[in-house]
């Protein structure tokens, strides 16, 4: 575009930022990205200073970059998808989107606690033994923060929690079930074999 080069070096602001992780979270919530994708490319626009540098993040997304550079100003763009902005997505979504949806958010989210959890525990581990810093539980609050912030951009409830807890609940009893299924026949095809 002409005239882009000109506002790539325009600093982002922290609203700017979560503007763009949120929408980049859109795009994971419909499916088109992965976890993988949706962690290396939320990680590259929470780091990001630069309008080029959020332009790489949003590479072969719908709509594109959700910021512009404006006569030296950086402008949001409410919605880069052209299928919300021109109302064309179903009113409610499928049961079955929304199931891979929780489940997929879900995942990610734990994921991203138990790497969470390690980061502070390690940080704590080393401002207490290396530094020898008296004031190293001061880490274990700012926890309850940094968990909130996964669960922000992943628009991930306390209600979808509780769903998800169930969700994999009962998929471990399916499993299980499908297990001693599988065990049983097992055993009724060797006492077949060992009749004959």
């Amino acid at each position: 575009m002409p005239g882009e080069s000109d506002h790539d070096d325009l600093l982002l602001s922290d609203d700017e930022r979560m503007h763009a992780l949120n929408l980049l979270g859109d795009h994971y919530a419909a499916g088109r990205l992965d976890s993988a994708e949706f962690y290396d490319r939320s990680a590259d626009v929470a780091s990001a200073r630069t309008l080029a540098a959020i332009r790489e993040p949003f590479r072969g997304l719908p709509g594109g970059v959700p910021l512009a550079g404006t006569d030296g100003h950086v402008r949001k763009i409410a919605s880069p998808d052209p299928a919300v902005q021109a109302g064309d997505l179903p009113a409610t979504p499928t049961p079955e989107a929304e199931l891979a949806s929780l489940r997929s958010r879900g995942s990610l989210v734990e994921s991203l606690d138990w790497v969470i959890i390690g980061i502070t525990l390690a940080v704590f581990l080393v401002l207490q033994i290396v530094v020898d810093w008296d004031h190293a539980w001061i880490v274990w609050p700012s926890l309850i923060v940094t968990l909130s912030v996964p669960r922000m951009i992943l628009r991930y409830s306390d209600d979808d929690e509780e769903a998800y807890e169930e969700l994999k609940e009962a998929d471990a009893k399916a499993r299980r079930k499908r297990l001693d299924e599988a065990a049983e026949r097992i055993r009724q095809l060797e006492q077949g074999d060992g009749k004959g």
